[in-house]
């Protein structure tokens, strides 16, 4: 018998499950919900689950950052729960026990518990949160994650020209035109990405990837050519500070 977590930040998806878990799962004799990460965590860490149902896209913190709270050995198992698209799932497939697509298929809830059932006490477990964790942090080396509103889309660094504040929203603009509206302020990639060397906030809204800047342009105001022709302000403030860059990353 194994107790278990649903972490999930919408009430309809969270009492959903719980339902299907309840009527399918008889292996589970106890559930709690959670309505955030740090709900989730402080309820793992009080009731010491052997199964955690994990939602990735959720307002206030993302679902990937679960491990970074846990330094000690993890004894929980990880089922994901999301409507999470293939493209970003393969990083995870080897070393959670599943993960399930919203909506939840029945069979597919009742098989990923069959096989956390059987997975339980061995360990197997540590070996796979542990590898997961090493997966994590491969894939935050040289991609960044973007929440999109069908999971999180894994961009390479190289990917990314520049980012672009529009109110509460930032546009980041690919190379590959494949352009996304993301739901958080360019304050949050700003810091998140403040010791990559390649990135340079030069204007309140925006932040640039040096690496496709063709050219700085003095005239009507300074501004930035970058390779797809967009050109973008360099504050006053900032122009300094950017050549200073500029030459002891390049030169």
């Amino acid at each position: 018998m194994m107790n278990a977590i649903v972490i999930d930040d919408e009430e309809k998806a969270r009492n959903l499950l719980s339902h299907l878990i309840r009527e399918n799962c008889p292996q589970i004799q106890k559930l709690d919900l959670a309505k955030d990460l740090e709900e989730g965590v402080a309820l793992i860490k009080k009731e010491r689950p052997q199964l955690v149902f994990l939602d990735i896209e959720m307002p206030k913190a993302s679902g990937l950052e679960l491990l970074e709270h846990f330094t000690e050995p993890v004894d929980f198992q990880i089922i994901f729960t999301t409507a999470y698209s293939s493209y970003a799932v393969d990083a995870f497939k080897l070393n959670a026990i599943d993960y399930l697509l919203k909506p939840i298929d029945t069979d597919e809830l009742k098989i990923a518990v069959e096989k956390a059932e059987a997975l339980a006490n061995s360990e197997a477990i540590h070996s796979k949160i542990e590898h997961l964790r090493t997966s994590l942090k491969m894939i935050s080396l040289n991609k960044i994650a973007l929440e999109v509103p069908k999971g999180i889309l894994f961009v390479s660094y190289n990917d990314i020209l520049y980012f672009e504040a529009d109110g509460m929203y930032t546009t980041v603009y690919m190379n590959k035109e494949n352009n996304k509206t993301i739901c958080k302020p360019l304050k949050f990639f700003v810091e998140q990405l403040a010791d990559n060397n390649l990135f340079f906030k030069c204007h309140r809204s925006y932040l640039i990837n040096l690496k496709y800047v063709e050219e700085l342009i003095r005239e009507d105001g300074d501004f930035l050519l970058m390779e797809n022709k967009k050109r973008i302000p360099i504050s006053k403030s900032k122009k300094d500070e950017f050549i200073s860059v500029v030459k002891e990353t390049f030169w």
